[in-house]
């Protein structure tokens, strides 16, 4: 997180009590400044103290756009002046408005150290690096819990599977998720529940490489994931296959696609399911040599080509795709505050559970402004988009029924107050204060 001191030694306004010298003729259209198509935020003349009323998440998304203008213009004594500012309204450690502007800031501080620019001289005033964050199986299972970011998509994805795999004996699970699994065991229970007896599960998992993986990684190795999975299946009467398979996204997963094409060709009576919790998005967009198609849409080619029973497309709902780090960040700002003012609702500063949530949410905001080209992984698209996509290239939507509505009900109602569910056509829509935050979509070839 971004963190000035005092010292004139850690600071590079000299811990000054006032804005630097032309900070307020920048900031009201000056000769320095670099103004977009809105006028600068007006800044009061009478110091830190006087702040408190310009604590507002418009305010703060306004200096964060300017200050990038800035640093994209090499301008360091601007970027500094706006920084100057942006440290004294928004405290790591403060609001939810104010953490979030603060990972924003540190971003910002990465992207122009990593440029090359002039401005990357503040990089000294940056603490380090979170350390990456890797955890037990208890406690990511802890993690994954913490609110219903992720269970939202597990009880909608597990009611779709069930529902489409009812009358086969054995199901095929492409599990691609970044919760490790986590959504099995409850579906291994739905299935152990059933009147008509066990079923038999091949469960596939992808073992991407960790460079550029997202947060929080599993301390436990896949083998030793597989062997739990398998122990927990069998105690629930359930036969268990578990298969890794070594591919990643920054490759459209085409080591999967390859594998999958294979068994294809050996399976009998089994249903295919492909269950994609917000990993699709960690799929390059860009072309490949001659291809006329995104690696994102390749990808999605191949599986319609190998007529699934049932695709589950679960993802956060928001459109990080422009290639422009000025609109990257009005999109992320107007959609990441929402997870840092849910954990704000019912945990204690000072909560471990909270620093590890808040970490994984720093983090998708220094890879999404920090980085650009293959490393970043961060781009994300709204469900429209998906729908676009999906019906493109030839699968229908199929509609979650009331017991699966009911369900993903339930479950919210473990959480804080605040959190609901939305009907969206087919699709299910989680929401935060009636924001639109996760999505549920189940898709067969039409």
């Amino acid at each position: 997180m971004m963190q000035f001191t005092e010292s004139a030694a850690a600071s590079p306004f000299s811990g000054s009590e006032s804005p630097p010298a032309g900070l307020l003729l920048n900031l009201n259209g000056g000769p320095n400044s670099h103004a977009g198509d809105w006028p600068w935020p007006h800044y009061p003349a009478s110091g830190k103290t006087s702040l408190g009323r310009y604590n507002s998440g418009a305010f703060m998304e306004q200096l964060l756009l300017h200050c990038a203008y800035a640093i994209e213009a090499n301008d360091a004594t601007l970027a500094q002046q706006i920084l100057w500012v942006l440290h004294n309204i928004a405290p790591p450690d403060g609001d939810p408005n104010q953490r979030l502007t603060a990972a924003f800031v540190r971003a910002l501080i990465l992207r122009a150290s990593r440029s090359g620019s002039p401005c990357g001289s503040l990089a000294s005033t940056v603490a380090a690096q979170d350390a990456p964050l890797c955890l037990p199986a208890v406690a990511l299972a802890g993690f994954v819990d913490l609110t219903p970011w992720h269970r939202f998509g597990f009880t909608a994805a597990n009611a779709a599977i069930a529902d489409a795999t009812d009358s086969f004996p054995v199901i095929h699970i492409v599990d691609l998720t970044t919760t490790y699994s986590m959504q099995i065991p409850t579906l291994i229970d739905s299935l152990a529940c059933r009147p008509d007896g066990p079923r038999f599960i091949r469960l596939t998992v992808i073992s991407p490489s960790p460079a550029n993986s997202p947060p929080p990684t599993l301390e436990t190795s896949f083998d030793d994931l597989g062997s739990r999975l398998v122990n927990f299946a069998r105690s629930r009467n359930v036969g268990m296959e578990f298969r890794q398979v070594p591919a990643s996204p920054s490759d459209g997963l085409d080591a999967l696609v390859r594998h999958l094409r294979v068994q294809q060709l050996v399976a009998v009576g089994e249903a295919l399911v492909i269950n994609c919790h917000m990993m699709l998005h960690y799929i390059p967009e860009e072309t490949v040599g001659n291809s006329t198609f995104s690696q994102r849409i390749t990808f999605l080619k191949a599986l319609r080509a190998l007529e699934p029973t049932l695709v589950v497309v679960v993802d956060e709902d928001a459109n990080f795709t422009s290639g422009d780090v000025v609109g990257r960040i009005r999109a992320a700002f107007n959609y990441l505050w929402i997870p840092f003012e849910a954990v704000d609702s019912f945990l204690p500063k000072d909560s471990q559970q909270r620093h590890r949530y808040e970490s994984a949410i720093r983090w998708k905001i220094e890879n999404l402004i920090a980085m650009e080209g293959i490393q970043r992984v961060e781009r994300l698209e709204t469900r429209g988009r998906w729908v676009q996509k999906m019906r493109r290239l030839g699968f229908r939507g199929v509609g979650f029924g009331e017991e699966a509505a009911a369900e993903v009900k339930g479950v919210l109602e473990e959480h804080s107050a605040g959190w609901g569910m939305k009907k969206d056509e087919e699709r299910l829509v989680l929401t935060w204060k009636g924001h639109d935050a996760v999505f549920a979509s189940a898709w067969v070839p039409s």
